[in-house]
C-alpha cells in the first residue's frame, strides 16, 4: 500500500512539472543593425542618457517636470499602478488556506409523531433540540499543477505592465513637449523672419515711390510693391497666432492653465546631443515599453494555458474544522467536552465538463499564438520606427545644408537686384521676385530645421528614451 502511495505522489508531482512548464520566449525578428546606422557607429545607444542630458534648455526642462508631475493621463497611470499593486500584494496569498469563523445557535422542535420527536422525548426528555456552535473552518487546495503559481505569475505581469504604460506615456509625454517646444521656437524664428521681410519691403515700396514721383516706373510698380509688401505683412498677425495656440497647447500638455512661455533661447541653439547613436536592436527591445507590455501579455497568455489544461486535473483540497458544540447553552463553553474537529480530503476529477474545459484550452492556446504574433509585429515596427528616425536625421541634414546655401544666395541676390535697379540695370519685378523667393527660402529652411530637432527627439522616443 505504501508503494502505490509513493507512485502516486511521483506521478502527481512529474505531471505537475510537465503541466506548469514555462515556453521559451519567442524570437524577435531583430536586424543586426538598424538600417541608416552610420558605419563605425557608436553601440551605445541614446536612449542610455537620462532625458535632462539629453534635452539640456531650461526651460523645456521645467516644461517636461511639470508634464511628468501634473500631466492628467501620468496621474491616471500612476493610479493604475497602485491598483496592480494591490492585486499583486493580494496574489501572494493565494497559497494560503482560507479560514471562516462560523457562530450559531438555533433550536429545533420536531413531531411528537415523528422518529426525531420521539426519540428526543425518550433521551432527552424535550419536544425540541437546541443547538450552539462556534467553530473555524479551514480549506486548502495543494498547487499540485501549478494553477496558482499561473495566477500569481499573471498578477505580476499585469503589476508591470502598468508599469510599462506608465513609462510609455512618459516617454510619449518628453517628445510631445519637447516637439511642441521646438516648434514654437520655429514660430518665433519665422515670426522674426516675416518681420524682417516686411521692413525690407518697406525700404523697397518707398525706393519705387520715389521712382514713381521721378517718372521712372509706373504706378503699376508701386501697386505690386505695396501687394508684396502685405503679404508679408499678413503672415505676422498668422504667425503670432500660431504662437498663442502652441503656448496654449504646451501650457495643457504640462498640466498648467493657458499661459505665456519664456523662452530664452532660439532655433538655431537646438540645446540637443549632437551625438544620435541609435545602438544594438536587442536593447531597443529592453527598453521600449510598447515591446515590453506585448512581451508580458505573451507571458500572461502562456501562464492562461498552464492555468486551462491543470483545471482538466483533479483537485486536492483539504479541509478541516473545529471548536465547541453542545446541545445546551449551559454547557456551551464547557471545556474540553464541548470541543470537536473534523480532518477530509478530496480529490475531485472534472467529468461531463471535460469538453467545456478542453475547448477553454485550446482557446488559451490560441490566445497565446495571438500574444506572440503581436509581440513579434511590436519588435518589427519598433525597428521601422527606428530605421525612419535614422533615415529622417541623414536626409533632413543634406537639405538643411541645401536649403542654407539657397538661403544665402537668394540673400546674395537681394541685394544685387537692389543695387541694379537703382543704377537702372533692373526693374522692379526683379527685386520683389528676389525678395518674396528669399522670404519662402527662409520660412522653409526654418521648418527643416525644426523637422531635423523633431527626427532627434522620435530617434530618442523610438529607441526608449526618457522612462526613467
Amino acid at each position: 500500500m505504501k508503494h502505490v502511495k509513493l507512485y502516486i505522489i511521483i506521478m502527481l508531482v512529474f505531471f505537475a512539472c510537465r503541466i506548469a512548464k514555462n515556453d521559451k520566449a519567442p524570437e524577435a525578428p531583430l536586424p543586426q543593425a538598424f538600417r541608416n546606422t552610420p558605419a563605425n557607429a557608436d553601440t551605445t545607444s541614446i536612449a542610455a542618457i537620462p532625458w535632462k542630458n539629453f534635452f539640456t534648455d531650461t526651460t523645456l526642462q521645467q516644461l517636461i517636470d511639470s508634464a511628468i508631475a501634473k500631466n492628467y493621463d501620468m496621474q491616471l497611470a500612476v493610479k493604475n499602478i497602485e491598483a496592480s499593486q494591490l492585486l499583486l500584494r493580494q496574489t501572494k496569498l493565494l497559497n494560503l488556506p482560507t479560514a471562516n469563523l462560523q457562530i450559531t445557535a438555533g433550536t429545533t422542535r420536531y413531531s411528537d409523531n415523528s422518529l426525531n420527536g420521539l426519540t428526543a422525548n425518550q433521551y432527552l426528555g424535550a419536544s425540541h433540540i437546541e443547538d450552539y456552535s462556534a467553530n473555524v473552518g479551514i480549506s486548502w487546495e495543494a498547487d499540485i499543477w501549478g494553477k496558482i503559481r499561473g495566477r500569481k505569475s499573471i498578477a505580476l505581469a499585469q503589476y508591470l505592465q502598468t508599469e510599462e504604460a506608465k513609462a510609455a506615456i512618459q516617454t510619449n509625454l518628453i517628445a510631445n513637449v519637447s516637439e511642441d517646444f521646438y516648434n514654437l521656437l520655429m514660430l518665433d524664428d519665422q515670426l522674426k523672419i516675416a518681420k524682417k521681410n516686411l521692413a525690407l519691403n518697406d525700404s523697397t515700396l518707398i525706393v519705387i515711390r520715389l521712382e514713381y514721383k521721378s517718372g521712372q516706373v509706373t504706378a503699376l510698380a508701386g501697386q505690386q510693391a505695396d501687394a508684396q509688401r502685405l503679404t508679408a505683412a499678413q503672415l505676422i498677425p498668422q504667425f503670432e497666432q500660431d504662437i498663442l495656440l502652441q503656448e496654449n497647447a504646451l501650457s495643457i500638455l504640462a498640466g498648467e492653465l493657458p499661459a505665456s512661455i519664456t523662452r530664452n533661447t532660439i532655433l538655431d541653439h537646438k540645446n540637443i546631443t549632437d551625438s544620435l547613436s541609435a545602438g544594438i536592436p536587442s536593447e531597443m527591445v529592453g527598453r521600449r515599453p510598447d515591446v515590453k507590455s506585448f512581451e508580458l501579455s505573451l507571458a500572461i497568455a502562456n501562464a492562461n494555458v498552464g492555468i486551462s489544461k491543470a483545471n482538466m486535473y483533479p483537485s486536492l483540497i483539504i479541509t478541516a474544522q473545529g471548536g465547541i458544540n453542545s446541545f445546551k447553552a449551559s454547557n456551551w463553553f464547557n471545556i474540553p467536552a464541548s470541543l470537536f474537529g473534523a480532518v477530509a480530503g478530496s480529490l475531485t476529477q472534472p467529468l461531463f465538463d471535460h469538453n467545456e474545459l478542453k475547448t477553454k484550452y485550446e482557446i488559451a492556446k490560441v490566445e497565446r499564438e495571438k500574444a506572440v504574433i503581436q509581440f513579434r509585429q511590436s519588435v518589427l515596427n519598433a525597428v521601422g520606427e527606428v530605421s525612419d528616425a535614422l533615415a529622417k536625421i541623414e536626409k533632413l541634414k543634406a537639405q538643411r545644408n541645401i536649403a542654407t546655401e539657397k538661403v544665402n544666395t537668394l540673400q546674395q541676390a537681394i541685394n544685387n537686384a537692389g543695387l541694379l535697379f537703382q543704377s537702372g540695370m533692373a526693374n522692379y519685378l526683379e527685386v520683389i521676385t528676389a525678395q518674396s523667393n528669399a522670404l519662402q527660402s527662409e520660412l522653409d529652411l526654418s521648418v527643416i530645421k525644426r523637422q531635423e530637432l523633431d527626427a532627434a527627439i522620435e530617434l530618442y522616443r523610438s529607441l526608449g528614451g526618457g522612462r526613467g
